[in-house]
């Protein structure tokens, strides 16, 4: 598993990027069972994510942030990132982002791409 924490903070809310090698949805379960066995992944307000999965297509999942899976899976279908999931945890900070919320899970996930080399 690969994480970077405070890819980006803004009004108090802060981002972190997660992600590693799934080979199918009881693949996916089991990297988010791990991810949330840290208490402050667990804790956090949202785990969006998002697979292309070879065997089964794409999945995502907004975890109350609205909109925010389907532009991980966007994402991840341009870079040609297939059997990897990503994951954009969120801290709420208390105060109401709007449109940048999607502007930061983009900068978070393009952080976790240009990592990966």
């Amino acid at each position: 598993m690969k994480q970077i924490e405070d890819v980006v903070r803004d009004r108090g809310s802060r981002y972190a990027v997660s992600g590693g090698p799934v080979q199918s949805r009881a693949g996916v379960d089991g990297f988010l069972t791990d991810l949330k066995r840290a208490k402050k992944y667990a804790k956090a307000t949202h785990n969006t994510w998002a697979v292309v999965l070879s065997d089964g297509g794409a999945v995502k999942n907004d975890d109350g942030e609205s909109g925010a899976g389907a532009v991980i899976l966007k994402m991840l279908e341009r870079a040609g990132l297939v059997d990897h999931i990503v994951v954009v945890t969120r801290w709420y900070g208390g105060v109401h982002l709007g449109g940048d919320r999607f502007a930061h899970v983009v900068t978070s996930v393009r952080a976790y791409l240009a990592a990966l080399g």
